[in-house]
């Protein structure tokens, strides 16, 4: 039988060793069992209490194509510590006519295997809830004793060799500092500044920012107060700030979140960077923005060679309209059936045609199987000498590993359906146009380049004779169609309107 191998473990008390423990006894088992391994699935560091393992999920999605029959674990915990979880995936599984084995427990087939099941599934879950437990009753214990907890050690503070918090010898008068200067007066800008000067790393060593310190003012574990969950304790380790001093850095803080806040150059996005040629030159064209003397924006796309070495004197062009007509052709395209037709066919050949590694190897597998058959051929007539059987048991081993090759590269390479193909193409008509990243996906997917001319654009796609010339005279239908315009004397310029900008800019 042809297995996957799944292991797992969480961030409590295991180690990354104790997955090449699991992955050891899992092979073991296969190896006596007469079980071919063709992948493993592997979540570090997660929790089987919840089913949100990017592996695990993997695994359930892989199920689907037949690839494999069997999933082994090394025990039933490591695929799941929730009964709702673990009778859901497993039949899914079962409907792919997969089935879950433990290399560590032995189940049987029959009615008391899933009674003996059901109970490993049962006493996880409890264990994982008795843990759960046993764990915050220990932490809250550690909360009210002022020890540590895990995680990072709070700045100005240290932990000693009985888990009890010290003052940092030198970031708690860091800390200190930080207080006094801002329950002065003093912008946290500027106690930012002084800290980079300084050479202050955070907890994690690198150079601090505007929300470490804020962080710090807001941190009322310089009181002495000690939080986890519901639980809080006084004054159980070294107070850093006086509770006078840290209310009136907390008012200070309150009243300049209600200031107006400073205005923020927002980055504009535009949608055909890096496939946007200008026609006279071919050079790359980038996205400006200038301001009219009527103090209004406009966003374009101008022509680098123009912009920065004056080589070119191709005008810059209007972001919004040129956008909208690229937008435009590409849903039309998605509209006609016949050319969604050729790429789903050629998508699917390319799915075998591009993948070389699977192609060699098959090639090899035949290869093989012929010199195993003629091999045998030749023993049934009685040709037997130490060196034919020697090269039979060579091919046979070079026939098993290619078998695992292909199914793995089958795996990591699943081949889709014709179906599937034009269902995913199919969602991209859904797309909200309002939505920038959905335009973006778009384009990138569809439209392989845009040749801009003074009369004419080339719109390149991403299929065979997939160009599309827009003239002047359809690019003027667009611009026509465009409501509330800013400014219409900015289109009166030129045969195409787009082109051309503001007298006077701020670039």
């Amino acid at each position: 039988m042809k297995a996957v191998i799944y292991a797992r473990y969480s961030s409590d008390n295991q180690r990354e060793e104790s997955i090449e423990g699991q992955l050891r006894e899992c092979r073991e088992y296969a190896d006596k069992n007469d079980m071919l391994i063709v992948k493993s699935y592997i979540d570090r560091a997660l929790s089987a209490k919840t089913d949100n393992r990017p592996e695990f999920q993997r695994m359930i999605k892989d199920s689907a194509n037949g690839l494999f029959d069997v999933v082994l674990v090394w025990k039933l915990d490591r695929f799941a510590r929730n009964r709702y979880d673990s009778a859901h995936y497993k039949s899914i599984l079962r409907k792919n006519g997969i089935k879950v084995i433990s290399a560590k427990e032995t189940i049987s087939d029959g009615p008391e295997g899933i009674i003996l099941e059901s109970m490993l599934e049962g006493y996880a879950e409890y264990y994982s809830a008795e843990l759960a437990q046993k764990v915050t009753r220990g932490m809250i214990e550690n909360t009210l004793k002022g020890k540590y907890n895990g995680g990072i050690v709070t700045f100005g503070y240290i932990v000693d060799e009985n888990k009890n918090f010290q003052p940092h010898p030198v970031n708690a008068y860091i800390v200190k500092d930080i207080f006094k200067r801002y329950s002065e007066g003093e912008p946290v800008k500027d106690i930012l500044n002084d800290l980079k000067i300084q050479g202050v790393k955070n907890q994690n060593g690198k150079t601090p920012t505007y929300n470490f310190v804020t962080g710090i003012l807001k941190n009322r574990r310089y009181l002495g107060e000690y939080r986890f969950k519901d639980t809080v304790a006084e004054n159980v380790f070294p107070v850093l700030v006086t509770p006078e001093i840290f209310d009136v850095c907390q008012r200070q803080l309150a009243a300049n979140q209600q200031k107006p806040a400073h205005f923020k150059k927002v980055k504009e996005s535009y949608l055909l960077t890096g496939k946007i040629f200008c026609g006279h030159c071919g050079g790359h064209m980038s996205g400006v923005s200038g301001t009219s003397s009527g103090g209004i924006t406009h966003r374009y796309y101008h022509c680098n060679t123009a912009k920065k070495k004056k080589l070119c004197d191709k005008k810059r062009i209007k972001k919004e309209l040129i956008e909208n007509i690229v937008i435009d052709y590409t849903f039309n395209i998605l509209k006609d059936k016949s050319i969604i037709s050729d790429i789903v066919e050629v998508c699917y050949d390319s799915q075998t045609k591009e993948n070389i590694a699977l192609i060699a190897m098959n090639k090899r597998l035949k290869e093989t199987e012929k010199e195993i058959d003629n091999i045998i051929s030749a023993i049934k007539q009685g040709i037997i000498t130490s060196s034919i059987t020697e090269t039979l048991k060579a091919l046979e081993t070079e026939k098993e590993n290619l078998q695992t090759s292909i199914l793995q590269e089958q795996i990591e390479r699943p081949i889709l359906s014709k179906e599937e193909i034009r269902y995913w193409i199919d969602r991209f008509r859904l797309m909200n146009r309002n939505n920038e990243q959905e335009m973006k996906l778009l384009i990138n997917t569809f439209v392989n380049s845009i040749y801009v001319y003074d009369d004419k654009m080339l719109i390149t796609f991403n299929y065979r004779d997939g160009e599309r010339c827009v003239d002047a005279e359809e690019i003027q239908r667009y611009i026509q169609k465009k409501e509330n315009s800013d400014n219409r004397e900015d289109y009166q310029s030129s045969p195409l309107s787009l082109f051309g900008g503001p007298s006077r800019t701020r670039t």
